[in-house]
Parts: structure tokens; sequence; C-alpha cells
């Protein structure tokens, strides 16, 4: 098989340039490389979304999709030209399952007590409700380990999810039938990491690597990021 387009799908509360260390690394790398923006705005409308993408693209597509992300590469990847799927410090949902059913199976991270609720108006319809990250507690919460001059500019540049995205069912598990990698974050205080494992175990991913690293873990350790990423490149190859 030719080796996959590698598509890197952002999370919450954050945007396409948070993959951008381990974008450079992997163009430096040969590898081709696509990084589109998520509408975080539900996460059928969002798996839909990226789905669109994948199918455009010419060839297969490894999708690589960071918290939040991997629930959207969970629906997204049922895509016929998807040949496998990394999990990044991410939600590997079940079938039928929602972000608030599998994280409330697990205690509480620290994300939990650190939300901002804003309602935001839809045309003919009830205000949406947006989520974000207290600015002050995002450095320590979200962006822990990265150079605090960037986490607050991450910040205050965040992008919120909204609501709605916590309680849309997955309707199909794309891991059932794709190979799946995953990454979690031992001192993750955005997801529990536990969170992470479970989903991880439940999906029998071919390799799942443990690091030390808190939950923006593609920019405090983009290396090592980038290997999981083109090693399963190469293994698709």
């Amino acid at each position: 098989m030719a080796a996959p387009t590698i598509v890197l799908v952002h999370g919450a509360f954050a945007d396409a340039a948070s993959f951008a260390p381990v974008t450079r690394i992997l163009l430096d790398h040969g590898h081709t490389v696509r990084v589109p923006a998520v509408p975080n705005r539900s996460l059928l409308g969002d798996s839909a979304y990226i789905r669109s993408v994948v199918e455009q693209i010419d060839g297969p597509v490894l999708l690589a999709g960071h918290s939040y992300g991997g629930a959207v590469i969970t629906v997204a990847g049922a895509a016929d030209n998807v040949v496998g799927l990394v999990y990044i410090s991410g939600y590997a949902l079940d079938e039928g399952e929602s972000l608030g059913q599998l994280q409330g199976g697990f205690p509480d991270s620290d994300l939990a007590a650190n939300l901002v609720y804003t309602p935001f108006p839809i045309e003919g319809a009830e205000p949406g409700t947006d989520v974000s990250v207290k600015v002050d507690a995002f450095p320590d919460v979200f962006a822990a380990g990265v150079d605090r001059s960037v986490s607050e500019v991450l910040a205050a540049s965040q992008r919120p999810l909204a609501a709605l995205a916590f309680s849309e069912t997955a309707p199909v598990a794309a891991w059932k039938t794709k190979p799946g990698w995953g990454i979690v974050s031992a001192n993750d205080h955005t997801i529990n990491p536990d969170v992470e494992r479970f989903g991880y175990k439940r999906a029998g991913l071919r390799s799942v690597v443990e690091i030390d690293a808190p939950h923006l873990v593609m920019r405090s350790h983009p290396e090592q990021v980038a290997k999981v990423i083109a090693d399963a490149a190469a293994e698709l190859s």
C-alpha cells in the first residue's frame, strides 16, 4: 500500500496550530500531512466534516486525533480510505457512547472544576452553550509543560467546544475495523489518564505508549508523538 496521508485532528480548547511542532517534524521526514480546523460544534457535525476532508484525499489516510479529536476520528475513521487511527491523549469511544458517559466512569480531572460555560446564539433555536477553560487555569490544567509565555497565548486564543459534543453518542466506532495506536499522557490534568487507558484497552490497539507528559503532549513532547505516528504510517505502508 502507498504511504498514507497523515491527517492530524485537534481537540477542544485548541486549534490546528497545536500540532505545529509535530507537523514540522513529519513534513521534514517526507510525510504528506493535513491539519484541518475542527468546527468544535458537535461530535456528529465535526466527524462529518473531518470525514468529508478525508474522503477528498486521494489514497489511504492515517487519522491521528488529540483529546476530543480522538472521539472525532472514532466516527470519521469509518471512511473507506482510512487505514489506521492514532489516539493522542484521546477518547476512544464505543458505538453508542458519549464523551460524558465515558468520562463518567472515572474520577474527574482538574479540568472539571475549571470550565466556563457561555451561551451563544443559534438562529431559530434555543441558544447553545460554549465550554472553555478558565484563562488563568489553562496553563497548568491544559498546557502544563509548555513554556509559560506560549501557554498564556494558547489560553487567550483557545477555541471553545459546544456543550452538545459532550452528550452526542458515537454512531460507529472505527477502531472495531481499523488498526489503532495510542499515546497515554501519564501526567494529564485535562483527561484522567485512566480514561485513555481504558478506551485504548477496550479498542484493542496494536500498541500503546505511555509518556510522562501533560495533556498537550504534542507540544511538550513533539518528537515522541511524531515517532508514534510515523511508525504507524510505516507499518501501514
